[in-house]
C-alpha cells in the first residue's frame, strides 16, 4: 500500500535527524547510529511507516560504521534506484511504501546474498521479538 504525505506532514512526524535522512536522502554520521552494534532478536522497520524490511537473523557487522543486512524480509519491501550523486555509481534503497530513503546496497556482502544493504539507524525502528 502506497503511503503519501505532504513534505510538511513529514517535517512535523520525524526528527530533524529522521527528516534529514529519510525525506532529504541525507547520512548519518558513521558509527554515531543507534542500530550499528545493537544485536536484538526481532524485525527492522522503516521508521516512516513502519513496514517490516529486515529480520535480525540477516543482520551483520560489515565494519562500515552502518548497520548492514544481507537480506531484505520481502523483495517487494523495498525499491531500487541508481544513484549516481557524490560522483559514485551507487545503488539507493527506498521503502516500496512510503519511498523514505534507507540507505544503499553493495555487492560486497555475505552469502548466501552477497549483498549488503548499508542502512541509516534513523530510518530504521527495531521491535523486539515476542
Amino acid at each position: 500500500m502506497k503511503i503519501e504525505k505532504t513534505d510538511a506532514q513529514w517535517q512535523q512526524e520525524l526528527t530533524d535527524e529522521q527528516y534529514h535522512v529519510c525525506r532529504q536522502k541525507g547520512t548519518e554520521r558513521p558509527f554515531s547510529g543507534e542500530y550499528v552494534h545493537f544485536d536484538g532478536q526481532g524485525a527492522y522497520s522503516c521508521v516512516c511507516c513502519g513496514q517490516v524490511l529486515f529480520e535480525s537473523t540477516t543482520k551483520f557487522d560489515a565494519g562500515c560504521g552502518w548497520p548492514s543486512f544481507w537480506e531484505v524480509v520481502d523483495k517487494e519491501a523495498v525499491k531500487y534506484i541508481e544513484d549516481k550523486s557524490l560522483g559514485m555509481d551507487r545503488i539507493e534503497v527506498v521503502c516500496s511504501a512510503c519511498e523514505a530513503h534507507l540507505g544503499h546496497v553493495f555487492p560486497d556482502g555475505p552469502e548466501p546474498t552477497g549483498l549488503r544493504y548499508c542502512m541509516n539507524s534513523v530510518a530504521l525502528e527495531f521491535k523486539q521479538e515476542d
